[in-house]
C-alpha cells in the first residue's frame, strides 16, 4: 500500500492505493477518512483490483479546508470525480461510500460527472437515515461557535469508539482522531456535518430506481447509527441491488471483520 497525492482544482488529494494495476474502484469516506477502507486495501489488490481510497478536501490528510457550500453532497461528488479524472481513470468506474460517502457515491451514480459501472454502498446513510444526532447538533451555528477544541475532540472519541463497537482500542481511536488535531480539519469535519443534508439522498431515490447499475449494500447490522432496516428497505426498492449482511460488526464493518467485508466487495467489483 502506498500514499500519494493528486491535484485538482482544490489542491492536493491524499489517497491510499494498493496494486498496481486492474480495474480502479474509488472508495469514499464520509465523517472519518481513508483510513477506514485500509483493511480491506490489500486484498482488493490482491483480487486483481486497483483501489484508490481518498480523502475529500480538508479532511483526512488533504490540503484545503471545507465550508457549507464545497461540503455538501454534489460538491463532494465534483471533487470525487475530479480526483478520477487528475489519476487518468477513463469510462465507467467502480464507486464505494461508507457513511456520508455513500451519498457521495449514489450522487456520482444518478448526476455524476464519471460514469459509474457498480455501487456499493457499505453502512451508508440512505433515504432520510441522517444526519444522526451527533452530526446534526453541529448544523446549528451557534453550537460550532461555542464548542471548544476539547470539547469537539472529546465528542469525536465517543463516536469513533462507538463506530468501532468491537475493534475499539486506544490506539485505533487515536488512528481514526489523528487527523482532527489539526484546527483546519476540525473546521472542515464541522462544515462537513453542518452541510449534511438527507435532501441530498431522498432526492436521488427516483434516479436510483431507473438505474441498472448492479447495486451491493454490505452492513455491519450491528450498527447504531446507520440501521440495517434502512439496508433492507433500500434492496427491496431500489433495482439490482443486493444486501449482505456482517453479523457482530458495527457501523465500520471493515474493521470488525475485513475477511468477509473484503470478500463481498471483491465478489461484486470482479464479477
Amino acid at each position: 500500500m502506498q500514499r500519494a497525492e493528486a491535484r485538482i482544482e482544490g489542491g492536493a488529494v491524499s489517497y491510499v492505493t494498493a496494486g498496481r494495476e486492474g480495474p480502479a474502484v474509488l472508495l469514499l469516506h464520509g465523517t472519518y477518512w481513508s483510513r477506514a477502507w485500509l483493511p480491506v486495501l490489500r486484498p482488493l489488490a490482491e483480487a486483481g483490483l486497483r483501489p484508490f481510497a481518498l480523502d475529500f478536501p480538508g479532511l483526512g490528510r488533504s490540503a484545503g479546508e471545507l465550508d457549507l457550500e464545497t461540503a455538501a453532497v454534489p460538491a463532494l461528488a465534483d471533487r470525487a470525480a475530479e480526483f478520477a479524472s487528475a489519476l487518468g481513470i477513463s469510462g465507467p468506474v467502480a464507486v464505494a461510500g461508507h457513511d456520508i460517502g455513500g451519498a457521495v457515491a449514489q450522487h456520482l451514480l444518478v448526476h455524476g460527472r464519471t460514469e459509474v459501472s457498480r455501487l456499493a454502498l457499505v453502512n451508508s446513510v440512505t433515504y432520510d437515515s441522517w444526519p444522526v444526532p451527533g452530526v446534526a447538533r453541529f448544523r446549528d451555528p451557534e453550537v460550532v461557535a461555542a464548542t471548544t477544541a476539547d470539547e469537539f475532540l472529546a465528542a469525536r472519541r465517543r463516536a469513533v469508539t462507538t463506530a468501532l463497537a468491537g475493534a475499539a482500542t486506544e490506539q485505533l481511536v487515536a488512528d481514526y482522531l489523528d487527523p482532527l488535531a489539526d484546527p483546519r480539519v476540525q473546521r472542515s469535519w464541522m462544515a462537513l456535518a453542518g452541510a449534511a443534508d438527507n435532501r441530498h439522498t431522498l432526492d436521488l431515490v427516483p434516479g436510483l430506481r431507473r438505474s441498472t447499475v448492479p447495486k451491493l449494500l454490505v452492513w455491519g447490522e450491528d450498527d447504531g447509527f446507520q440501521r440495517v432496516e434502512y439496508a433492507e428497505r433500500f434492496a427491496s426498492e431500489i433495482p439490482r441491488s443486493t444486501l449482505v449482511r456482517i453479523p457482530e460488526a458495527g457501523h465500520i464493518p471493515m474493521e470488525n471483520d475485513s475477511a468477509r467485508t473484503a470478500r463481498a466487495l471483491i465478489d461484486f467489483f470482479a464479477e
